[in-house]
């Protein structure tokens, strides 16, 4: 079936009050739904009122630095101009999860929360994860422990790390500014101290990076409101998922975010990936989708949901049925596999501009896909990667 084109609009956002866009999401209505969205319309867009830094927008709108920049390729994220509008995200594809207690995302930097007290709606916040010499774990735990001010006892792995770099640890940070674990902590049920945490003064642009030792790092304000909101006990689900697919409103819509650095995958891996999370999503058959759409959304990697399908609406026992990933205990972590002695560049403290990216077509097709043939071979991800353990530790470099 022909997808229906949508005519694209701009939403501009002259005042808000708080840290409040696109926080909040009502959950779909209908029965296998797990598209949420901000706005009914397609683009959502902000005009900055004075010249500031794409990192600045980003903060205010509960963005992280990847998403922001990823989603404006060719604006400097080191200055945004007066007048310039910012693109927002608009539509999210919840993760393959149980809708209930938190999800991390790690592929996308992002939480979703489903307040226990608040049913229907889930609350979403950006995050910092682990570098890839130090991956933060995935799996199933819990919220184990809440602590306020929580003070930082480097561990000896890191502090020799930055007695090497140069920049020599305490043993103990007090809490206070320059803590790298910020104000609230929400310590997991693992072995190793992970945590969900804030961030110190001179690290609030990390957030949307991999940049911890292991551990989930958020804006001030995000962890404080997630602290004061999360009971212990609360099932959390660390997961890894690059490529989301879900229904929306009889329409399928495909997200696709770049690869975690030291996981690249090739297109034909990603294509892979994309076409067994379609059929799934379509009851186990592969429907005729808009196949340029797809291969866009593969290209663009901007972690925008696109419709790749529209279908009749089903009869109810019809409908395909909510099958959730099943999600393992995280059990104790491997011992890292920390490359000794080597330096990496911060893109945080760079003064120079980055690299300018090439225009990417944003148009979709209005072309109807031909039917693909799902009987080749498939390309195995995994196959010549080599695993990288994590953090027995769970501490990120804070400083």
């Amino acid at each position: 079936m022909k997808i229906r084109t949508f005519p694209a609009y701009s939403l501009f956002l002259l005042v808000l009050a708080g840290n409040t866009y696109a926080t909040t999401y009502n959950l779909p209505t209908s029965l296998g739904d797990r598209v949420v969205e901000a706005s009914a319309k397609e683009t959502v867009t902000v005009t900055v009122d004075h010249d500031q830094t794409l990192l600045d927008v980003a903060r205010r709108y509960n963005l992280g630095q990847t998403e922001i920049v990823t989603i404006n390729p060719k604006l400097d994220r080191w200055l945004v101009k007066k007048g310039t509008a910012v693109r927002l995200p608009n539509r999210r594809i919840l993760p393959n999860t149980p809708h209930n207690g938190i999800t991390l995302n790690i592929a996308e930097y992002r939480m979703y929360y489903y307040p226990a007290d608040v049913p229907g709606t889930v609350r979403s916040y950006a995050h910092g994860v682990g570098r890839q010499d130090w991956q933060t774990p995935l799996g199933k735990t819990s919220i184990a422990k809440k602590v306020k001010d929580p003070s930082w006892h480097p561990p000896e792995s890191i502090r020799r790390e930055h007695a090497a770099n140069g920049d020599p640890l305490p043993e103990v940070v007090p809490p206070g500014p320059n803590n790298p674990l910020g104000a609230y902590a929400l310590h997991l049920n693992l072995p190793g101290e992970y945590r969900i945490h804030g961030t110190d003064v001179d690290k609030i642009f990390g957030i949307g990076m991999q940049i911890t030792h292991g551990c989930v790092r958020m804006y001030p304000e995000d962890i404080e409101a997630l602290y004061k909101s999360v009971p212990i006990g609360t099932p959390v689900y660390i997961v890894k998922q690059p490529i989301k697919v879900g229904w929306l409103n009889n329409m399928l819509y495909v997200e696709a975010h770049p690869d975690l650095e030291g996981e690249e995958k090739t297109a034909d891996q990603r294509y892979s990936s994309a076409l067994t999370l379609i059929q799934k999503a379509n009851n186990d058959e592969l429907p005729e989708f808009d196949q340029v759409a797809l291969n866009q959304v593969l290209k663009d990697l901007d972690g925008t949901p696109v419709a790749i399908y529209e279908r009749l609406p089903p009869l109810e026992e019809d409908m395909p049925a909510t099958d959730i990933d099943s999600i393992a205990e995280i059990s104790k972590p491997a011992t890292a596999n920390v490359t000794k002695n080597k330096k990496k560049s911060d893109p945080l403290v760079t003064t120079s501009k980055p690299t300018k990216k090439t225009d990417k077509t944003k148009s979709q097709t209005k072309n109807q896909a031909s039917k693909i043939d799902t009987k080749g071979k498939k390309t195995n991800p995994n196959v010549g990667k080599k695993p990288v353990k994590s953090s027995p530790e769970g501490y990120y470099h804070g400083a």
